[in-house]
């Protein structure tokens, strides 16, 4: 017999509540060791090399808690299908947790830690594609097939790592990944909600509506992050990432978010997304030899265009699920401004010449305390009921 919704507790009732909450505290630990491992002031014994897991734990445990956190609530409004709770969603957290010890201790065999933290996503693919067969919801098809390949990547890193292998691959694939899932529905989500705002304050609602332009523009963002995963190197991949880059900011300035100054939580959502092009160009030029190195290049996609849009997402949503006004206060703003502060350092700070673990620790400092921040303000409204219940 199923519990009744009356039953399951406001924490277990959507998954944006359990997972938002599980991403900002993983982010705001995990960073702050990164760093004190590459100070030398902490020296775990992980599974990984140092540099590994904090790439791993990043690209395949901290995201997809929060596209979890998204997806789960998400889905109910794309299939008219009723949401994963109670139960069901306490076994996908204690999975998700379960990867993360997983990775973190020491196991005597090597295959057991892989085959749980890969489980995870394998887990998130099936539960997405059961809900766009269910709800024939094809439209979001390109979603399942993201997720999909992404558990593919994070499967394909364990299998390396365990053979000794570099997995300079996966961790592309799972870049790659990140910058379709943003263009996808940081494509769709930020139009709609500025139209939203734009409405609300009565102001001149005149957005275009999705055009051939958006999609050449997500077909071309999509052969570019293609062929970086199989052609790094290769020059015409550093130029379509640099036309991918260009189309992108065109696009952005189609959705007029200069607009949206007085309201921080829709204007983040531009914010995110000029990361995103950025990211694409700065990628680009990498690949062709000039602009930032290629490291920093990422970590202007994974700092600053994850970091800002995966906020977008996590407040609006913590807001708006809960009863609250859609608005960003003093302490939601804090967020935003330390969570781009942190990406800038780590995206420009090597190239001021201050020593590199300074730079490196005063980013993680504040990447990580934004998410700190959020785990502190908003967790008491993820954990009690909603306002309006």
């Amino acid at each position: 017999m199923k519990p009744s919704d009356d039953q399951i507790p406001a924490f277990l009732s959507y998954g944006f509540r359990p997972f938002f909450l599980a991403a900002a505290l993983f982010a705001g630990l995990a960073v702050p060791v990164w760093a004190m491992m590459l100070n030398g002031a902490a020296e775990p014994s992980f599974r990984l090399a140092p540099r590994d897991w904090h790439v791993h734990e990043m690209l395949f445990g901290f995201l997809p808690a929060v596209i979890t956190g998204f997806l789960l609530t998400a889905m109910p409004n794309w299939t008219d299908r009723s949401p994963l709770r109670g139960a069901p969603l306490l076994a996908m957290l204690m999975l998700w947790v379960s990867g993360r010890l997983a990775i973190a201790l020491p196991w005597p065999a090597a295959i057991l830690p892989a085959v749980v933290d890969a489980a995870y996503l394998v887990v998130l693919a099936a539960i997405v594609w059961r809900e766009i067969i269910a709800g024939k919801a094809w439209d979001r098809a390109p979603i399942g097939l993201v997720i999909s390949l992404y558990a593919c990547a994070n499967m394909l890193f364990h299998t390396l790592a365990q053979r000794g292998a570099e997995t300079d691959l996966p961790e592309r694939m799972a870049v790659a990944m990140m910058i379709l899932l943003l263009t996808l529905i940081g494509g769709r989500i930020t139009p709609s909600f500025t139209s939203d705002y734009l409405v609300e304050r009565s102001l001149p609602d005149q957005l275009p509506s999705f055009s051939r332009y958006d999609g050449l523009t997500i077909m071309l963002t999509v052969v570019s992050a293609l062929s970086w995963v199989v052609q790094p190197q290769a020059m015409t991949t550093g130029w379509c990432l640099v036309a991918a880059g260009l189309a992108n900011l065109v696009r952005l300035s189609r959705w007029r978010g200069w607009l949206t100054w007085p309201e921080p939580l829709v204007l983040i959502l531009h914010v995110g997304y000029g990361w995103l092009a950025f990211s694409l160009l700065s990628i680009g030029g990498a690949t062709l030899g000039f602009g930032l190195k290629p490291a920093d290049a990422v970590h202007a996609l994974t700092t600053g265009a994850v970091g800002a849009m995966t906020f977008a997402v996590m407040t609006r949503a913590s807001l708006g699920h809960t009863g609250r006004p859609k608005q960003a206060d003093r302490l939601t703003v804090t967020i935003y401004i330390l969570v781009n502060l942190g990406a800038l350092l780590r995206v420009f700070g090597p190239a001021i010449g201050l020593p590199t673990a300074l730079i490196f620790g005063m980013a993680a400092a504040a990447w990580s305390g934004a998410y700190l921040l959020f785990a502190a303000v908003y967790g008491p409204y993820l954990i009690r009921p909603a306002l309006d219940e």
